[in-house]
């Protein structure tokens, strides 16, 4: 009887490690997750994040374009401008040469 209960004693402290390494287990295994998850919700806020910032580029991006073609009419209203002043001093150089030519 004696062997029947240290042997009953050896398998229940075998059954309380076997259950103490399970525990431990699954503690470590609750720990990954809650860091995965953590990690994920860091993540989470990082894409967010970043796609705010890209939406701010897109708003940028489209400011600059609408700039760009406001420069591109300015430029070409100049351009005329300049080819309009070119004209008038040739005229005042053909209108110079008539006088002259009539006070002599």
């Amino acid at each position: 009887m004696t062997s029947s209960v240290s042997s009953a004693r050896s398998l229940f402290v075998e059954s309380k490690e076997r259950l103490c390494d399970r525990i431990q287990v699954n503690v470590n295994s609750v720990g990954s997750l809650a860091r995965q998850i953590v990690k994920g919700s860091k993540s989470n806020e990082t894409l967010m994040h970043t796609a705010r910032n890209f939406a701010l580029q897109e708003h940028a991006v489209h400011n600059s374009e609408v700039n760009l073609i406001k420069m591109q009419m300015l430029a070409t209203n100049l351009q005329l401008q300049a080819d309009a002043i070119q004209k008038c001093a040739q005229q005042i150089e053909v209108i110079k040469e008539q006088l002259h030519r009539m006070q002599c």
